[in-house]
């Protein structure tokens, strides 16, 4: 935040205090101190808020709004992991499948719990529900 606030850099400043906000207001309405995973979590909702933000303002015609967005994902992806590949995520998702013995979608919760704490921030979770949805539907 410093750094932004030195390098007069007002995209990345507001996009840090936006993260920042809305840290403070989780641990505030949980009454607890988040850890990393906590953090990550928060950061992974408020990347996600932007894409759908972006597309919305995209199907408005508001260009500006949506440049905006993109300038705040960019920041906030810059504090989330290395993204895995679709083979990488593909290969977790066989394994936890085979580990499960998952045959039928009434398995789906199984896997999905098996492998959101290997993915969770390194993979967006709504492709790989829909990933395994196709597997386990044949």
């Amino acid at each position: 935040m410093k750094q932004a606030m030195r390098d007069k850099d007002n995209a990345r400043k507001e996009a840090l205090r936006m993260l920042r906000a809305a840290i403070q207001r989780r641990e505030v309405d949980e009454r607890i101190e988040l850890d990393d995973s906590q953090v990550l979590a928060v950061v992974e909702k408020l990347v996600k808020q932007g894409r759908d933000s972006i597309s919305q303002f995209e199907q408005g015609g508001r260009d500006d709004l949506a440049d905006k967005e993109r300038q705040d994902v960019a920041v906030l992806t810059e504090y989330l992991p290395e993204q895995l590949s679709d083979e990488e995520v593909a290969s977790h998702i066989r394994q936890a499948i085979e580990k499960t013995g998952a045959a039928s979608m009434k398995d789906m919760g199984k896997v999905m719990g098996m492998l959101k704490p290997a993915l969770q921030g390194r993979a967006d979770m709504g492709a790989v529900s829909g990933k395994i949805k196709a597997l386990l539907q044949g």
